[in-house]
């Protein structure tokens, strides 16, 4: 078709020809730098993956709960799922309110898991304080009168001084001159209180460490309950679980006693009580039957009542 070309138009059609394919053949050199690019981009997204632990390291850390760096010292204890503050000061044998104020807690209802708790005064050397509890003489066993029973008349589960020891033990034993108030008596003597029976029923159920950490007596719905032993009302009302309407007595540094189960409280919290005064009336609350349950706490451990409790 150009064969009627001029040979100046063959010349022009030829080097535009040669142009194109030069064009053509120019194509492949561009590739690298496309390859770079993808490659650069390949790169970029590790880059990006790798910032996510970066900003994850940034973040803060968790802070650490309050008494941290109390965990596992003598006097301290660490919280666990379900405890709940009354709890806590029962299982060491003080006051809840003693062991808010140590801890600094303006709400008691709001601990965590895993937070740490002063559960002895501040200035009280816990390893003393658990020496003491284990060297500490045997239980004496004494009537309503307080008087020191003779060793043939001791029950069988209490253990009787020796003579060495038995005026010692009479002495401390004697119940407070009337002129010190039942809250100076707790607060002030660390000696084994003298132990009344809290009910006039029969002893239903007795003492075992791992299922019923007391014992348990039978009655009518309205029988009076009766304080053990002078002391201070430290806690009445319904909030720890399985024990219904609850008072707990602090009678020194040493014991408490609790009585659960009532379906009336008759004394509030930090008010003093005698031995025998009635301080609630027997009942059913979180139970499937009336009694009462009634604990006796050494250092906050549960000892058996019937170990301290006077013959009948």
């Amino acid at each position: 078709m150009h064969k009627n070309l001029p040979s100046f138009s063959k010349t022009v059609l030829i080097t535009s020809v040669l142009l194109s394919l030069a064009a053509c053949n120019s194509t492949p050199n561009r590739a690298p730098i496309e390859d770079r690019k993808v490659g650069s981009a390949a790169k970029t997204v590790p880059a990006a993956a790798s910032s996510a632990p970066a900003s994850a390291s940034q973040q803060p850390e968790a802070k650490p709960l309050p008494g941290a760096e109390n965990a596992g010292k003598p006097g301290y204890y660490t919280v666990k799922p379900g405890d709940t503050l009354i709890r806590i000061a029962l299982d060491n044998g003080q006051n809840w309110r003693d062991v808010a104020k140590w801890n600094g807690l303006d709400n008691p209802n709001l601990i965590e898991k895993g937070q740490v708790l002063r559960v002895l005064a501040p200035g009280i050397d816990a390893a003393a304080v658990t020496t003491k509890s284990v060297t500490s003489a045997k239980v004496e066993t004494r009537p309503l009168d307080g008087k020191p029973v003779a060793a043939g008349a001791a029950s069988s589960g209490a253990s009787v001084p020796t003579s060495s020891t038995s005026a010692s033990a009479s002495a401390a034993s004697a119940p407070a001159p009337t002129s010190v108030s039942p809250a100076n008596a707790a607060r002030e003597n660390d000696e084994d209180p003298v132990w009344a029976w809290p009910v006039t029923g029969a002893v239903s159920a007795g003492f075992d460490e791992q299922r019923n950490k007391g014992l348990a007596f039978a009655g009518k719905a309205g029988d009076p309950v009766m304080a053990a032993a002078d002391g201070r009302v430290v806690y009445a009302g319904s909030g720890l679980r399985g024990y219904g309407n609850l008072v707990i007595i602090k009678h020194n540094a040493t014991y408490l006693t609790a009585y659960a189960h009532n379906q009336a409280l008759l004394v509030k919290e930090d008010q003093a009580v005698r031995k025998g005064q009635k301080i609630a009336e027997m009942g059913s609350s979180d139970a499937d039957q009336v009694k009462l349950h009634f604990e006796v706490r050494k250092q906050g451990k549960p000892v058996d009542p019937a170990k301290l409790l006077p013959s009948r």
